[in-house]
C-alpha cells in the first residue's frame, strides 16, 4: 500500500520550538504530528457516535412518552436548591 501525505503547516516559529520542547526521545515532529491527527480523528469519531446514540435515546424516549422536557427538570432542580438554601439559612438541618 502506498503511503501518502498530509499537507504542510505553517506555524509561529515559537510555537516549532515549543512542539519540538516537548518531543520525546527519539520522537520525531512528523511522528508527533501524525499521532495528534489520529488522537483528534479518534475523538471526534468518538463525538460523533456520542452524539449519535444521545439522539437516538432522545428520539425513543420522546417516542414511548418516557420524557421529562428539561425546563421541567431544572425548575425542580431549582426548588430543592431554594428549599435547602432557605434550611441553611434559619439554622435547621
Amino acid at each position: 500500500m502506498k503511503t501518502a501525505t498530509l499537507p504542510s503547516i505553517r506555524v509561529e516559529p515559537e510555537f516549532r520550538s515549543t512542539v519540538e520542547s516537548l518531543l520525546r526521545d527519539a520522537e520525531t515532529l512528523t511522528e508527533f504530528v501524525e499521532n495528534a491527527v489520529r488522537e483528534t480523528v479518534v475523538r471526534r469519531r468518538n463525538q460523533a457516535e456520542f452524539l449519535a446514540r444521545g439522539i437516538k435515546s432522545l428520539e425513543a424516549a420522546k417516542n414511548k412518552d418516557d420524557y421529562v422536557d428539561a425546563d421541567i427538570v431544572l425548575d425542580k432542580l431549582r426548588q430543592r436548591l431554594a428549599t435547602a438554601t432557605a434550611k441553611a439559612g434559619s439554622g435547621k438541618q
